[in-house]
């Protein structure tokens, strides 16, 4: 069998792509609706939150101690190491914890949506599922869209604070700085705006992850061939829509000169 061309796979995905706007429509429309399956929605919760919390929270610590150490060392110099704190805190709830957290569920959870699904359709369960008068967007979709968009907001608070964890513990083992002034640094740097910005983009980007391993899975064609395709795809095409997203998010949210330094010098 010939392969495809890259102008057939574009054309092929740019298909699938369209489909996962539908199906992310249709999910939310029928959750204004009140159609939620209970059970199914206790269950990816649960996948989705505890069984990621673990490297959620490997991932930011090491992120903000890594962080730290590039940043007291140079603030050090200047002699405002006590910024360290707050210049941490703010690259961790703007950017760094909601980006990295969703990255990590677009690899196992995205994932794990796809080849589900994508097996349940090569198998012929989806048509089941018609025939017993079931929406797999109701069944399927609509549980893991809402768990996602619940438990990845939850996830980013708790990255974040696992992350400026790890920063005091490099800054005051490494570089002793005082843990009084390096919380407070980032306690006067912030503002409530950060922290509804992180919630917002950790949101979207949990309504990404959802809809397009979902939608990719529900497109599945080829047996397990194209089950193993549907979930790399899934995976590449969530983190390109998370890394987009995230630019434009963060162009509307802080255009501007920023102000959270300038006030605390």
């Amino acid at each position: 069998m010939s392969k495809q061309s890259p102008l057939q796979d574009l054309g092929r995905w740019s298909q699938r792509f369209g489909g996962a706007l539908m199906i992310g429509g249709q999910a939310l429309l029928h959750i204004l609706q009140g159609r939620i399956h209970t059970r199914n929605l206790m269950e990816q919760l649960s996948a989705v939150g505890p069984q990621s919390l673990l490297v959620a929270l490997l991932t930011a610590v090491t992120i903000g101690m890594v962080f730290t150490i590039q940043v007291a060392r140079e603030f050090i110099t200047f002699g405002v190491g006590d910024a360290a704190g707050g210049v941490l805190a703010l690259a961790l709830l703007r950017e760094l914890t909601p980006v990295i957290t969703a990255v990590i569920l677009a690899g196992r959870v995205g994932s794990a949506f796809a080849a589900e699904i994508g097996a349940m359709q090569v198998t012929e369960q989806i048509d089941a599922l018609y025939m017993l008068r079931t929406d797999p967007i109701d069944y399927l979709v609509v549980p893991r869209l809402l768990a996602c968009c619940i438990m990845l907001p939850i996830l980013t608070i708790i990255a974040f604070v696992a992350g400026m964890g790890g920063g005091v513990l490099v800054a005051v083992n490494l570089y002793q700085l005082p843990m009084r002034n390096f919380l407070e640094s980032a306690q006067s740097f912030l503002g409530t705006w950060d922290l509804c910005s992180a919630l917002i983009k950790a949101l979207v980007f949990g309504a990404i992850i959802a809809v397009v391993g979902s939608s990719w899975g529900l497109t599945t064609t080829g047996g397990a061939k194209g089950v193993g395709q549907s979930t790399t795809t899934a995976v590449v095409t969530a983190l390109l829509a998370i890394f987009v997203t995230n630019f434009f998010l963060s162009w509307l949210m802080f255009q501007g000169l920023g102000s959270a330094v300038l006030r605390n010098f």
